[in-house]
């Protein structure tokens, strides 16, 4: 079931999702300023392509002082978009029965574009 419900999100949009997330991460990498939020960028497209069966969970010993500060300046600088943008899909996809299951990958996809440091795939 997990596997029909990757195809079928990839179908569906999660492949330009991804994209987008690898697109941006790759323009955020060209400064070092930039690298850690395209890393995380990096590892929410990866989340994105392959989202049933995984989640996004604390890293061990997290969330550490460093994690909370760079998810603050996250947040700050504008991040907190993706997050609404889930969160719209992720109602979208939740006013049919069908796409239930797609709409709760996004509301937890919009769980861990708000805060992503500190975080890893399970």
């Amino acid at each position: 079931m997990k596997f029909l419900g990757n195809i079928l999100w990839l179908v569906l949009g999660g492949i330009a999702i991804a994209m987008i997330y690898f697109i941006v991460g790759l323009l955020l990498c060209i400064t070092i300023i930039g690298i850690p939020f395209g890393v995380q960028l990096f590892k929410l497209g990866v989340y994105a392509l392959w989202p049933f069966g995984h989640d996004l969970v604390n890293g061990p010993d997290e969330p550490g002082c460093l994690s909370i500060v760079m998810n603050l300046i996250w947040v700050l600088c504008g991040w907190w978009e993706i997050a609404i943008i889930h969160l719209v899909c992720g109602l979208v996809f939740c006013i049919t029965i069908i796409g239930i299951p797609w709409g709760l990958q996004h509301f937890k996809m919009a769980i861990g574009s708000i805060f992503p440091f500190g975080k890893q795939i399970s």
